[in-house]
């Protein structure tokens, strides 16, 4: 039995955590996150308040552990839309005849050169901001690295002896695909997935602070940094605690990203 990388188990346990704290919020948090209470501003924390109020008398911990939710919610929309439509484009760019492949990369390249960030802005100028054009911005901006990381991956199955005796037998296409090959690029997909959550969460916190992510009153961790700006020097914990929630967030999922793909590429365990 391979032994676990200490990787997989510190990012499994922060992620199990931020979705433990998710579920919990959906059943109880402190306060109501979106209730405003002009008496209780700016508290500093305390036995009530464990990490304060905001300017407008919000608990800070409960739109932390609201925001968990919004924050998974937009991660797991955007790494399915990446997933659904770039599997599909790396497996067929794999298959197809050159010059048709070539083709599909090329488009792959022209939408890379576009930053998740960038693209997302856009997106929001065209269509408004909300929860729902960061999550298809992410995701689309997200399809490239798919497509690149199952396009290899199946390049190296199409040529094991098993898919060219599929072929040999006549079997068509899209039988071989689905299944000799998409099994085969599983554990990519499952490593890519958790790396574009990582950079989805910096991308969700990052449309939420320019004001083109989750509108309010939604918690939103990237917009409690926004609303911290003016604290910075009088109440620094503001600006603290969420950059704290957003960093521990992308730590876990690249800690979890980097420990499957030990996992599942035995080279990399051997070089080690």
């Amino acid at each position: 039995m391979k032994r676990l990388n200490p990787s997989l188990i510190a990012g499994g346990v922060i992620v199990a955590g931020i979705v433990v704290m998710a579920l919990v919020s959906f059943v109880w948090t402190p306060y109501d996150a979106t209730l405003v209470s002009p008496a209780s501003r700016l508290l500093e924390p305390s036995w009530s308040h464990w990490f304060g109020t905001d300017k407008f008398g919000r608990d800070v911990l409960s739109q932390i552990m609201v925001g968990s939710r919004t924050t998974l919610f937009v991660g797991v929309v955007a790494v399915g839309v990446a997933a659904v439509i770039g599997v599909p484009l790396g497996i067929l760019a794999a298959m197809v005849r050159r010059w048709p492949g070539e083709v599909i990369m090329r488009g792959n390249d022209l939408l890379l050169a576009f930053p998740a960030l960038l693209l997302a802005i856009m997106f929001g100028a065209v269509f408004g901001a909300s929860t729902l054009t960061a999550m298809v911005a992410i995701g689309i901006a997200s399809v490239p690295s798919f497509a690149r990381v199952i396009r290899s991956g199946a390049l190296q199955v199409m040529r094991t002896e098993y898919v060219l005796a599929a072929r040999a037998a006549g079997r068509q296409p899209f039988p071989i695909a689905l299944r000799h090959v998409l099994p085969n690029v599983t554990s990519l997909i499952t490593v890519q997935a958790s790396v574009s959550f990582a950079i989805a969460v910096l991308a969700e916190a990052a449309l939420s602070f320019l004001g083109y992510g989750t509108p309010p009153p939604t918690p939103s961790w990237g917009r409690m940094l926004q609303e911290s700006q003016e604290f910075l020097f009088s109440a620094p914990r503001l600006a603290i605690f969420p950059g704290i929630a957003i960093a521990i967030a992308v730590l876990g999922f690249n800690l979890l990203g980097d420990g499957l793909r030990d996992r599942f590429d035995p080279k990399l365990e051997d070089r080690r």
